[in-house]
């Protein structure tokens, strides 16, 4: 069985964490797009250089190259059985573009890490402190939010609009989570196989 996967949440959700567990269970790649654009990077190939083109002049990489990238990477032999993606789609012009690449296939299903606000705030300035970012202010976590949900809801909406969301509590500790993802993510992805 193909698992076509995305897992969205704010900073501080501990999606990267979470993805590599549902990446094993499910035996398909985790594919984050920092990943790929730090892969692309080192190798210096066309489209590492063409995002490093914008990112050193501060400016966004357009989603055109994003989605190459992502279309490229789709295409490898590990992800034909499914993937889980982390950082994409971000936008919904990115959502018919994945629609394009998958090429009639259907996303099976968007992992939603819901955890509060003031949960995340409390992480994030943990974390800052243990890991000395003095950048990572609460008026800055809060921004970061912010621009979180507002990027992220259209998003969200469209696969909800299909059916696909399943929303998981992320409010608690790695080990409760990973279970909830296990049991809900298994749980839908068996009720929409029959």
């Amino acid at each position: 069985m193909t698992s076509r996967l995305i897992i969205v949440g704010p900073p501080g959700a501990g999606k990267g964490t979470q993805a590599q567990g549902i990446a094993r269970r499910f035996g398909v790649p985790a594919i984050s797009t920092g990943d790929l654009f730090r892969a692309h990077a080192a190798a210096q190939d066309e489209l590492g250089k063409l995002a490093a083109s914008y990112s050193e002049r501060g400016e966004l990489v357009p989603d055109e190259v994003t989605n190459r990238m992502v279309e490229e990477r789709l295409a490898e032999a590990d992800a034909a059985n499914g993937f889980l993606l982390d950082g994409y789609p971000r936008n919904l012009s990115q959502v018919e573009a994945l629609d394009e690449i998958l090429d009639g296939a259907e996303i099976d299903a968007v992992i939603e890490l819901s955890v509060d606000d003031d949960v995340v705030v409390e992480r994030l300035l943990g974390r800052a402190k243990e890991q000395n970012r003095a950048d990572d202010t609460e008026d800055v976590i809060r921004h970061r939010i912010e621009v979180y949900h507002e990027q992220t809801s259209p998003i969200v909406a469209a696969y909800a609009e299909r059916g696909k969301v399943v929303k998981i509590d992320g409010g608690g500790n790695i080990e409760e989570t990973a279970a909830k993802i296990e049991s809900e993510l298994t749980a839908f992805l068996d009720n929409n196989a029959k």
